[in-house]
């Protein structure tokens, strides 16, 4: 039988480990599996050995190092005198599963990686632990297995798991949207995404609010929704947002809204490779406060920011960060989006290579099958 242990650490982390619990199940009825996760995994199969809901926290505290001590104590012996699995398959969340990477190797486990750290963004220094504590690394983009080669490491490139994941939506769909909502089907809707973190909402939605009034200023065949992230307080969006009576919120719509707008405003981060899954027109806008920008700037590895342009390898959705980040330029980019066809359909054709590009192998089937081969 082989037995084999994941360990996540947060609940996208556990979402996508349920689906490569699936895969194993399906490929192989001879294997078990215990894990440190949540419910997903054990809806999956998967026996939880402990549940992840003290790790997931934002931050570093005491509490926090000391809950990951405990834990990482705890399962090096449940899989030294019990379980004693073939392999352990980490899943993101570096801040413990790198660390649990040297005593899993030293401890002589076959040590596996999905969503490992992104070393090609920042701290590329990383890289070591990896190459010591690593037996292989399971990649999500193309240019990772290149940088792992180039440092003589070992890995596969798997897909990236939002590639099979994220919902698929017809044009009736739509139109259902648009009914629920009470928005005009005549109208183009651009979508603002904000951010998910408090200090995103401080610095950039007033920004963003303003570059759409500038928008209607030119345009007016053109409505505007903002979506708000769960994370997010009404007291931090409804007082901004109430001064621009063509503005509507929505909670909990992202993926209709990345599907069925025509352009959209977006900070940075995964929600700009939701939107080139889409293959939905986009531009990203992004600052911080000044320290933490030339931190960033200090520990970053590459010159762009967003994933569909970091994959491309060049720029083709326009980043306007820190100062460029204003209501000029932004709304300037989405007129164009909006009003220029060709320049349209350029950046569509791009974020269908970017979707071809990651969608060219099923993610948590093909970690399944590596996993049952090491």
């Amino acid at each position: 039988m082989k037995k084999i242990f994941i360990i996540t650490g947060e609940l996208s982390g556990d979402l996508h480990a349920a689906k490569v619990v699936e895969q194993l199940k399906k490929q192989c009825c001879d294997v078990e599996i215990e894990a440190v996760g949540g419910d997903n995994l054990k809806r999956a199969g998967a026996k939880i050995f402990a549940n992840h809901e003290k790790m997931s926290s934002v931050g570093l505290s005491f509490e926090i190092v000391k809950n990951h001590f405990i834990l990482g104590k705890k399962i090096l012996n449940h899989l030294k005198t019990n379980f004693k699995a073939d392999s352990v398959l980490l899943v993101d969340y570096g801040a413990f599963n790198l660390k649990m990477a040297k005593y899993l190797k030293k401890e002589g486990f076959k040590v596996h990686y999905f969503i490992a750290p992104q070393i090609w963004a920042s701290r590329k220094y990383r890289i070591n632990a990896v190459k010591k504590y690593v037996d292989e690394v399971f990649t999500i983009f193309p240019f990772e297995t290149k940088l792992y080669s180039q440092n003589n490491i070992k890995s596969h490139y798997v897909g990236h798991p939002l590639s099979h994941a994220m919902p698929v939506f017809s044009e009736e769909d739509k139109v259902r949207f648009f009914e629920k909502y009470n928005l005009d089907s005549k109208k183009k809707l651009v979508s603002i995404f904000p951010g998910s973190r408090k200090f995103e909402i401080e610095f950039l939605l007033e920004t963003f609010l303003k570059s759409a009034k500038e928008i209607e200023k030119t345009h007016n065949n053109v409505q505007f929704v903002l979506c708000q992230a769960p994370s997010i307080k009404d007291n931090l969006i409804l007082p901004k947002v109430s001064k621009y009576k063509n503005i509507k919120i929505l909670k909990g719509e992202n993926y209709p809204l990345l599907k069925f707008s025509d352009a959209l405003i977006l900070a940075s981060g995964t929600v700009a490779l939701e939107a080139a899954l889409y293959e939905t027109p986009m531009v990203i806008s992004y600052k911080a406060p000044w320290l933490f920008w030339f931190i960033y700037l200090m520990v970053r590895c590459i010159k762009m920011v967003s994933l569909p342009n970091i994959i491309l390898n060049k720029k083709v959705i326009k980043e306007l960060l820190q100062n460029h980040s204003n209501k000029k330029e932004i709304s300037e980019e989405i007129s164009t989006i909006l009003d220029d066809q060709n320049y349209r359909n350029k950046m569509k054709n791009s974020l269908k290579t970017v979707k071809s590009m990651l969608s060219e192998k099923n993610c948590a089937e093909e970690v399944a099958k590596m996993l049952l081969k090491g």
